[in-house]
């Protein structure tokens, strides 16, 4: 995704949009405001809602969106934002879950989302109004004697309907997709396959949406056919994607941070003074951070440069490492897991290399990007 414009924050989430966001939403006021116009005797009434409805249509692709989000949370996912850009929504997550239940729990909290937006909105119109006025509203029969209120509420009900709708088709990337490889998942208790079928499944819906855009150019609707084929572009890519990252996941499968850790890394004891540790460790090997550990080599957090230097222009040059440690739980990963997971590490990201530790929590290596990328090299038929 390239960069957005924050919107708002909302549980502590960055809400953001895309530039071609605002361009959906121009598009959006103008084709629904013609529309409204069949059903409002007032032009400006008909934009009024078209305004409204554009507006309150991205409001509950948000609110999907924070199902994911949240349900994401939950399962101990670190949630990077949610963005708004040409083709809807998405929930940027820093790793995917570690369990089919997981995977099926954040997959379906979007859907019931967009499920409960489509009942109250719709429930509140038909009591309003009643089943059938309501129906007539919602497909813009002409002469319907509707009023702004129930125009935006029936369009609200309806789009979700459709949304709710075309998500669960069980074609990755979409929701449904993802639900379809949770299943899978869970009854082969193989990931990598279940993403395969699930991709494969999807890379044909987008063939087939593709074929639907060409139709929809040789009967005369250019802007519907375009916007078919760049969906259908866009469910492709990302399905093509999930195939072939099942590929690589199985041949990272039997790769562990073991193997590609340095053994014997340059470490600090928590007793040594930040002055040392500046002069023996910082001047010498020129790295912007080093693990530090214990007396039974037990690790204890890293040492930053920036701190050491903070400290001792501080005034206390002579606070032992250990008191100035930074302690993290990403900052740590097993020796036993999997290079598959070291890849999802939110240490090797930020501080370009993770402290590797056994059971007991005992330092037995480091291993930093340059090892990932020596390890990964051969496995991707690279030299």
């Amino acid at each position: 995704m390239p960069r957005t414009l924050q919107l708002a924050r909302i549980f502590g989430i960055r809400i953001g949009v895309s530039t071609s966001w605002f361009f959906v939403l121009f598009v959006m006021v103008f084709w629904l405001s013609s529309l409204f116009r069949q059903v409002l005797d007032s032009d400006t009434a008909a934009y009024a809602v078209a305004v409204g409805s554009a507006l309150a249509f991205f409001a509950s692709l948000i609110f999907h969106e924070l199902g994911h989000a949240l349900a994401a949370r939950r399962e101990g996912i670190e949630i990077a934002g949610i963005d708004l850009w040409f083709f809807g929504g998405i929930a940027r997550m820093n790793r995917e879950a570690d369990t089919p239940g997981a995977e099926l729990r954040v997959a379906l909290a979007g859907p019931v989302a967009t499920l409960v937006v489509a009942l109250v909105t719709g429930g509140v119109g038909m009591a309003i109004a009643g089943p059938d006025r309501f129906l007539d509203v919602a497909v813009l029969k002409h002469r319907a004697g509707t009023d702004a209120g129930l125009l935006l509420l029936s369009y609200l009900s309806l789009i979700n309907l459709g949304i709710l709708v075309f998500n669960l088709v069980p074609a990755y990337p979409l929701d449904g997709g993802r639900i379809a490889r949770a299943l899978a998942w869970r009854v082969t208790g193989d990931r990598n396959r279940a993403t395969r079928a699930s991709g494969r499944i999807g890379l044909g819906f987008a063939y087939m949406l593709g074929a639907l855009g060409v139709l929809a150019f040789l009967a005369g609707s250019p802007a519907t056919g375009l916007w078919t084929l760049l969906l259908a572009m866009i469910l492709g890519q990302a399905a093509r994607g999930a195939v072939m990252q099942s590929a690589v996941s199985e041949r990272l499968a039997g790769v562990t941070v073991a193997d590609i850790m340095d053994r014997e890394p340059v470490t600090v004891s928590r007793d040594t003074s930040l002055l040392q540790a500046e002069d023996e460790y910082f001047m010498r090997y020129r790295w912007p951070w080093f693990a530090v550990v214990d007396a039974g080599g037990r690790f204890l957090g890293i040492l930053r440069r920036e701190r050491v230097e903070q400290e001792i222009a501080d005034g206390r040059p002579a606070l032992a490492a250990g008191e100035a440690v930074e302690l993290d739980g990403n900052w740590q990963i097993r020796t036993d897991a999997t290079l598959q997971a070291l890849l999802g590490s939110e240490a090797l990201r930020r501080l370009g290399g993770v402290a590797a530790v056994d059971a007991d929590g005992v330092l037995r290596g480091v291993v930093t990007v340059t090892d990932v990328r020596r390890a990964l090299t051969p496995l991707m038929g690279g030299t």
